[in-house]
């Protein structure tokens, strides 16, 4: 994932930004509207990325469905940490000279948006189990609803992922922070396309249909990310609380439901924990990596 997006980055066409150069149409940092719009699209595109083990593995018999499961919401809680980690130390430190300081602390923006987005994912899951007759994908009545569960969450919180794409591609370090933060989206978007997956392919849905759904997911990220650009002043005190309410959400559906999942189908504690603590160990550190590099 890292070697495509940095291939991309450098084969963009005219994109005269190799970390410093000139170039780049002038714009923030030395960005430019399509960049944004470019490295929106490539973070969108990498959650079509977690259809492939299910490529490679024709078909998963139930144990190992449960150890999927178990990997992606350890990955998706460390992405939800991330993203509460980014929210508290976000730099606002350009709006804050041009309008003020907002009155609400950023930490406790970040909770707020956090409490919300898991407020929010219960309410509508209640709402849904109203509703039997919901049809998705194929598929019908408690499993059309945890699909549409699932996808619903992960389109939300794209949003905030767009918004924070757009805002990172801000200022004078923009070339080298919006990299940063799409590389580290798209890695996000893997675990995230695999969790879609995992409800899809199993109940029969064709790889190429559940690929596309993941993927349809994030479409908010490169549809947000170019506003944000425009507008980032407007946007930034918001951030926090759109990356805590995302964040929410994912811990939501790491918990409630891959989990959960997954302690179903091994049949064992000791293997679920250990495979999502492993799993988010490494997400952590590929963050970590990332940041540094």
């Amino acid at each position: 994932m890292v070697v495509l997006v940095y291939v991309s980055f450098a084969t963009y066409p005219g994109s005269g930004l190799r970390m410093g150069s000139e170039g780049g149409g002038g714009g923030k940092g030395g960005m430019t509207l399509w960049h944004v719009w470019y490295f929106g699209w490539i973070t969108a595109l990498s959650t079509g990325l977690g259809t492939l083990p299910f490529v490679v593995v024709s078909e998963m018999n139930k144990w190992w469905l449960g150890v999927s499961n178990a990997c992606a919401a350890g990955m998706m809680l460390a992405a939800s940490t991330s993203l509460v980690y980014e929210g508290i130390v976000l730099d606002d430190s350009s709006h804050v000279l041009r309008h003020g300081a907002c009155w609400i602390p950023q930490s406790l923006r970040v909770l707020l948006g956090l409490l919300g987005g898991l407020l929010f994912i219960v309410s509508t899951k209640k709402l849904l189990d109203q509703h039997e007759d919901v049809k998705v994908a194929g598929l019908d009545g408690l499993e059309a609803r945890k699909v549409l569960l699932l996808i619903f969450v992960m389109t939300l919180h794209s949003f905030t992922e767009g918004v924070g794409i757009g805002v990172s591609f801000g200022g004078d370090k923009g070339a080298k922070l919006g990299v940063f933060i799409s590389l580290t989206l798209a890695v996000h978007n893997v675990p995230e396309g695999l969790a879609v997956a995992l409800v899809l392919v199993p109940k029969g849905v064709n790889k190429w249909k559940t690929a596309l759904w993941s993927v349809f997911t994030s479409i908010p990220q490169p549809l947000m990310a170019v506003p944000a650009y425009c507008f980032v002043e407007s946007f930034i005190p918001f951030l926090p609380v759109g990356l805590g309410f995302a964040a929410g959400a994912m811990l939501w559906v790491a918990v409630f439901e891959l989990l959960i999942d997954a302690l179903e189908d091994t049949g064992s504690r000791k293997v679920t924990a250990l495979v999502g603590l492993l799993s988010f160990g490494v997400m952590m550190a590929v963050q970590m990596w990332l940041k540094e590099d």
